[in-house]
């Protein structure tokens, strides 16, 4: 929408979505509102290797260039609120900031994928890596540059992250881990590619109400929400990180359209804010990720990327079918 207001007449959209329902009406609801614009919509699953390799396909023949690749699929499971901790955090003076990035009172419960990845590592970053290895040959086309923008978090935090276990098997924050793994790998990328033409960049939509957040609470109905926003809103006045709806949340992505890539920091995230008055801002924060421990990452998903295609080939020779996408449907179907 953000992009539409400003654009309508020189971007060409394509929604990439797990439920095409929704898609579908995200694109008329757009359609309606700027009759003009070009907006497509993908089918694509950031938790499926099948359905990632199966949609990158699927746009390699539909467009022959990518400039944006806004890389924001995100999924937050089995939320728990420790109520310990929140009470330790009242005690301490820390309770703005805990609600703002919820460190040390979300943990989450993860599931495995029928691939063999934990699903909150898979969706909300190997997916992604594994699409953007996939749109490598249509981005950068004609010299010109492209950027990738995370979706990332203020949950982001090292103290959650292991190099030694990466997807998060053995903790109970795998969000607050692949968050802060794609603030390294963002970094990674920018080491090996801008040299290219491709940048990557990291933003934080602050504090914002959607399904992740309903679903800390889920006993607490609709109304409750409605009845907290006046006290989201005097919270505001303390601290800048609530943005609290999407359109003030998404004022990072459209801030980071605006830049040219090369002027922007590797270090930093790009942190959506509003004011006590309700201004929107971006802002750049340093964040907490260093060279050697992004390179580590990096590699750690080469060989993750290496070990889902070895497998791909040993089923296409397990059905022996000249099609490698006849292959992958009939994984997905057993699967």
């Amino acid at each position: 929408q953000r992009l539409l207001e400003d654009e309508t007449e020189r971007i060409h959209l394509c929604l990439g979505c797990r439920n095409m329902q929704r898609a579908e009406g995200a694109r008329s609801a757009l359609l309606h509102s700027h009759p003009s614009a070009q907006v497509d919509v993908l089918q694509v699953d950031t938790s499926s290797t099948t359905s990632v390799l199966r949609a990158a396909h699927e746009f390699r023949l539909r467009y022959n260039r990518l400039d944006y690749l806004y890389l924001n699929a995100g999924i937050m499971p089995n939320p728990q609120f420790d109520v310990k901790a929140f009470f330790r955090g009242l005690l301490s003076g820390q309770v703005i900031s805990m609600l703002a990035t919820g460190v040390g009172i979300l943990t989450q419960k993860d599931s495995v994928t029928p691939d063999g990845f934990q699903e909150v590592f898979s969706t909300n970053l190997f997916g992604h890596f594994l699409l953007f290895r996939e749109l490598e040959q249509v981005l950068c086309k004609g010299g010109l540059r492209s950027q990738l923008i995370w979706t990332s978090s203020s949950n982001a935090h090292r103290s959650a992250f292991s190099l030694q276990d990466v997807q998060h098997r053995e903790g109970s924050q795998p969000y607050s881990s692949s968050k802060y793994a794609s603030d390294l790998l963002s970094l990674a990328l920018n080491t090996h590619y801008n040299q290219q033409g491709l940048y990557s960049s990291v933003t934080c939509p602050g504090f914002v109400m959607t399904n992740l957040t309903y679903r800390v609470f889920p006993l607490f109905p609709a109304f409750f929400w409605t009845l907290l926003m006046p006290v989201f809103w005097l919270i505001r006045l303390f601290t800048n990180t609530f943005t609290l709806t999407p359109y003030n949340g998404a004022e990072s992505l459209f801030w980071l359209f605006k830049q040219k890539p090369e002027s922007l920091d590797p270090y930093c995230k790009y942190h959506s804010l509003t004011s006590g008055l309700g201004n929107t801002y971006t802002e750049a924060r340093k964040m907490d990720v260093d060279l050697n421990t992004s390179e580590a990452l990096y590699e750690a998903l080469l060989q993750l990327e290496r070990d889902v295609r070895k497998k791909l080939e040993d089923q296409q020779k397990t059905y022996q079918s000249p099609k490698l996408w006849d292959n992958l449907e009939q994984s997905h179907t057993t699967a």
